[in-house]
């Protein structure tokens, strides 16, 4: 599932593209995806004009000249990808937009778990997509103590807690697990023993991860491409996530005998981590 540097650095490349443009054509070739596309879509975006595009967690907002907000996830395999002269559109490709400048935007998921949704921006913040996002990990709203106000309660796996989407929005599965490694905390660990000092080193970490992973153009895992086409390589960059019985970064120890970067399941996700370094 692309997350929230790759749906930020598709936010920038649309935005690029998009903003203060209008929606000349669209072409919706499908009633549905995960959930069914807003009643009368093609007919309220044609002619609107793309104010600002912005990210919400992992959302996608595109913001209208007539206070209307489309809201787009990407789901597991969805992408979007700008160009001109494309060829005919291909199989998964389920929503078709071209702008007054001839720009061709098109909305491509295989798997069918992404969504469109449409709401107003006097209600954006309390459509039912959005409304129990925690706070943005980027924002000035996430700092330490937000965060332990969040864990002192909660006695899951740190990691899990991390993927709650009402304790900070955005955050998945690659990036959880090299903040953590990152700040040498367990995945394992009762996310309430992580409040307080343990957080305010975790904080600035996860910020430190997401910034360098949107520098870096997002990770290219499996199907995910930009808007722009090209590719992320910040997966070049892991420490611990899909490195299994691999060294970790200025690691000394004997590999045949620590078996390196260990992998183990938890809430059916698979997560790395290097149990000497991380406790």
């Amino acid at each position: 599932m692309p997350e929230l540097p790759e749906v930020e650095t598709v936010c920038r490349g649309l935005a690029m593209k998009m903003e203060g443009r209008v929606l000349t054509r669209v072409e919706q070739r499908r009633p549905n995806l995960r959930i069914p596309f807003p009643d009368r879509m093609v007919e309220r975006l044609t002619g609107r004009k793309v104010v600002t595009i912005r990210r919400r967690a992992k959302y996608i907002l595109i913001h209208l000249d007539d206070d209307q907000v489309l809201i787009v996830h990407l789901g597991m395999s969805g992408r979007m990808t700008i160009g001109r002269d494309l060829g005919p559109p291909a199989t998964h490709d389920h929503v078709l937009l071209t702008t007054d400048d001839g720009s061709d935007i098109r909305f491509n998921d295989a798997r069918r778990f992404g969504l469109m949704a449409m709401t107003g921006a006097d209600v954006l913040d309390s459509h039912p997509l959005l409304a129990s996002l925690g706070p943005e990990p980027l924002g000035n709203e996430f700092d330490a103590e937000t965060l332990s106000r969040a864990l002192k309660a909660r006695i899951t796996p740190i990691k899990s807690a991390l993927l709650d989407q009402t304790v900070v929005a955005g955050l998945g599965n690659i990036y959880v697990c090299e903040a953590l490694f990152r700040s040498g905390i367990s995945p394992t660990r009762i996310a309430a023993t992580v409040a307080g000092s343990d957080a305010e080193r975790l904080v600035p970490v996860i910020r430190e991860v997401l910034t360098e992973a949107i520098a870096a153009g997002g990770s290219t895992l499996r199907d995910y491409v930009q808007a722009s086409g090209e590719l992320g390589y910040f997966q070049h960059s892991f420490s611990v996530y899909d490195r299994e019985g691999q060294a970790c970064p200025g690691c000394t120890c004997d590999i045949s005998s620590t078996g390196g970067v260990q992998r183990i399941v938890q809430a059916n996700r698979s997560t790395f981590y290097c149990p000497r370094r991380q406790r």
